[in-house]
């Protein structure tokens, strides 16, 4: 039987977002889930894109870690690479999922050259707000040192779940 979650995504100063996801694979130390249908606004790095409405994203979630990473892909499918969204520890109660923006990401390509952290400025912005808390702050320094001294992402995250 189909799974789904609803995860709540709160960006501060931003509000949250609902997803409805799929959840493919459920573990102790990872759960994997899609979204059918990104239905926001392109992103692109480096003026490529690597995000358009109407492509599908894996998700793979880490629980107790302090990020998620996702498999973008562009509207036809195409795999463009993976996409570190720093984040709290998702919280999980039954189908509702809770997860705060750390406002920092990391963009690894497919091909996995030109890695490069993503909003530096907008985090730079939110911890001179006070939007990001010193535990946060740790975390975030953690995540960053793991994700540059690693062979970034994760091996699960490499694998395309059935």
């Amino acid at each position: 039987m189909t799974r789904f979650i609803h995860y709540h995504y709160h960006r501060p100063g931003k509000g949250t977002t609902v997803y409805e996801e799929e959840v493919l694979l459920e573990r102790a130390d990872v759960v994997i889930t899609k979204l059918p249908r990104y239905n926001g606004t392109p992103y692109t790095v480096h003026a490529k894109p690597i995000l358009e409405p109407g492509a599908p994203i894996i998700w793979y979630l880490f629980p107790g870690e302090w990020y998620g990473v996702g498999r973008f892909h562009l509207a036809d499918g195409t795999f463009t690479g993976w996409y570190t969204n720093l984040t709290e520890p998702v919280k999980i109660s039954g189908d509702r999922w809770d997860g705060t923006d750390l406002f920092l990401d990391h963009w690894t390509p497919a091909d996995r050259s030109e890695r490069c952290w993503l909003d530096e400025a907008e985090y730079d912005a939110a911890v001179a707000r006070g939007l990001v808390t010193d535990v946060q702050q740790e975390a975030v320094a953690a995540v960053r040192r793991r994700v540059d001294l690693t062979d970034w992402p994760p091996p699960i995250a490499r694998v395309i779940p059935p």
